[in-house]
């Protein structure tokens, strides 16, 4: 194979460090010999352009190399950091960057910090010295909010905040913009370069379980948090600081058929019978104005949008025809996970989300997909499919340098190339950052939002006794007099949840989605509503979706709301320590008739809410 031309020998020398061999110019620009050849390639030297280091690596890429590189699935970490399979950590990065030249990987729960940081260490040593010493870049979901949901990784040291519909309800996008920043800056220091967000979608289904990844069901306010956000993880350009965001899901997964999520095969397709599909374009468009470095399609059809009824990522039409073209859009499009291979889930098989595609093989979908324009699959190591593909010549190798580009590009923008490695004296000390956590302690105790408060009930004053239900008495003891029964209480204080309901399943992963009925059933009001009666009573609702609560809005004393709050920032605004300043980003129907009536791809249209879309009262 012919490579291009390498700067003279005589301007460049070599040192030995910790981590890897580094050549220095003799202008004293380190160079890390990722070749392991003692010579400078292009791809190696920071000096050269970034399409002339993406061309030369390109160009000595195998067709393996190439195809690794189009697979991102998770990895598991070890307790100790240590880069060992082990049993019950199934899906080590080494053996998927050992057996399928894999170099992206997205982490799911995780150990303290420290170590995810010598992990990632060890891993981008365990990565360079591979042939062509391809640095890694490891992926996220979300990390920093105070949740329950399921999307929701176990903090492990990061900065909780409210959830993103907690941002959506305070609807400040300098907030948002430091939220990301500060973020950002805890990604670094254990190695995480790509965030699986920000999620924009607009959630017009009041029943779709992933609403609380979203800001708002309202297209310009979404649209002003999203480029506020992706400007804080990324900054003004992308570079050695930024962590690239992968904004989802393109074209707006909101308009679920009855609410039912297409991460499974009860879904019934994404429907828009209020012609509403340009609606829920506005924030993707906000977002690639705002340079996001990647986007993810969604599972869902399109249902009568395209020319063929099947799945995003599938789909020429929204990809292509849509994505590239229309908006002339060149970052990395990576398709939501799992849409080739079934998995298995508690030894029940959960099928491919292949949804309009599922006659096709394996192979067959992964062409169709490639064909539709997707750089990179998500949560799936069968590079050996696209290998076959181009072998067999149903792919030419030429389209495979497409994405390959797009994805070298990005590792080179972030400056993986020149160092991929983190500096673990400093993790404890950007965990720990006081100025962080409390500031995530804020936004919790800012984004809840007053609906009701009669005869000026709050703020409470002195210690009052308290009657509790879900809350932690030992935190309220120490605003007031926790009392054990209602009769002696001069408050009854109760925290719920919006109701779901589990969809008959064998797939134990699908039952923990929240789908279903948004109201409360006669069995849960006959055991609360009596209690709020027994004395006068404030009501904390968690909304992950738009809660059907007329019975309980007539009972309540107070009514409040939080997207993601601890008992202590619920306490301090009851308690008139903050004052809460959320505004609701959807609005609660007055009733399930009204949900089922609605149409799922317009905002705010059901039929004289309980309370409209950014309602909020004052203290």
């Amino acid at each position: 194979m012919n490579k291009p031309r390498q700067p003279e020998a005589s301007a460049i020398s070599a040192t030995t460090k910790t981590h890897s061999t580094v050549l220095r110019t003799e202008q004293g620009i380190p160079c890390r010999d990722l070749n392991h050849n003692g010579k400078l390639d292009i791809y190696e030297d920071p000096r050269q352009p970034l399409d002339a280091r993406v061309e030369d690596l390109l160009s000595q890429m195998t067709l393996e190399e190439k195809t690794g590189l189009l697979f991102i699935n998770g990895a598991a970490v070890n307790e100790d950091g240590s880069l060992e399979e082990r049993e019950g950590y199934p899906r080590a990065a080494t053996s998927q960057i050992t057996a399928h030249q894999m170099n992206h990987f997205n982490l799911w729960q995780i150990p303290d910090a420290p170590v995810v940081a010598a992990w990632c260490n060890r891993l981008q040593r365990f990565a360079e010295a591979t042939r062509l010493g391809i640095p890694v870049t490891i992926a996220s979901d979300p990390r920093n909010h105070f949740s329950q949901n399921i999307f929701a990784m176990r903090a492990a040291g990061f900065s909780q905040w409210c959830e993103t519909l907690g941002f959506g309800a305070i609807g400040d996008a300098a907030l948002v913009r430091t939220f990301a920043d500060l973020v950002r800056r805890e990604y670094l220091a254990v190695g995480i370069r790509m965030a699986l967000h920000p999620q924009i979608d607009l959630p017009t289904e009041p029943r779709w379980p992933r609403i609380s990844g979203s800001f708002s069901e309202d297209a310009e306010l979404t649209a002003r948090l999203a480029v506020a956000y992706i400007a804080g993880f990324q900054g003004e350009t992308l570079g050695a600081a930024s962590v690239a965001c992968m904004t989802k899901h393109f074209p707006g997964g909101g308009p679920q058929n009855e609410g039912l999520d297409p991460h499974f095969e009860f879904q019934q397709g994404q429907i828009y019978p209020g012609d509403n599909f340009a609606y829920h374009l506005i924030p993707f468009e906000a977002a690639i104005a705002a340079g996001t470095a990647a986007i993810m399609p969604y599972y869902g059809i399109p249902v009568g949008q395209t020319d063929e009824e099947v799945a995003m990522a599938f789909n020429r039409a929204i990809v292509t025809g849509l994505l590239r073209q229309r908006y002339q859009y060149d970052g990395v499009i990576c398709t939501d996970w799992g849409l080739i291979t079934d998995a298995q889930m508690g030894g029940v098989v959960w099928p491919a989300r292949a949804w309009g595609v599922e006659h096709l093989s394996e192979i067959e979908r992964v062409h169709k997909a490639l064909d539709a324009g997707v750089d990179q699959f998500g949560g799936e190591s069968c590079p050996h499919l696209v290998v076959e593909l181009v072998r067999s010549g149903r792919v030419r190798e030429a389209r495979l340098d497409q994405s390959v580009r797009r994805l070298l590009r990005l590792k080179f923008q972030l400056g993986l190339f020149d160092d991929p490695f983190v500096d673990e004296t400093q993790v404890a000390q950007v965990m720990g950052d006081p100025a962080a956590q409390a500031a995530g302690f804020d936004s919790q105790r800012r984004a809840i939002t007053l609906l009701k408060n009669d005869h000026g009930a709050l703020p409470l004053a002195g210690r009052p006794r308290l009657y509790l239900k879900n809350v932690d008495a030992a935190v309220a003891a120490a605003y007031a007099e926790v009392v054990t029964t209602p009769e002696e209480a001069d408050f009854v204080l109760v925290r719920v949840q919006t109701p779901w309901v589990p969809v008959e399943t064998d797939n134990p992963f699908a039952r923990g989605f929240h789908h279903g009925d948004l109201d409360f059933k006669a069995d849960a009001l006959a055991e609360l509503l009596p209690l709020l009666r027994a004395a006068p009573s404030i009501v904390v609702i968690y909304l992950d979706r738009p809660a059907v609560i007329p019975e309980i809005s007539a009972a309540a004393t107070a009514l409040l709301a939080d997207y993601g709050a601890s008992d202590a920032a619920v306490l301090d605004v009851l308690f008139g320590k903050r004052k809460p300043e959320g505004k609701l980003p959807f609005e609660l129907p007055a009733s399930m008739d009204a949900v089922r009536h609605q149409k799922p791809d317009l905002p705010h249209d059901s039929e004289h809410p309980l309370y409209p879309f950014g309602f909020g009262l004052s203290l």
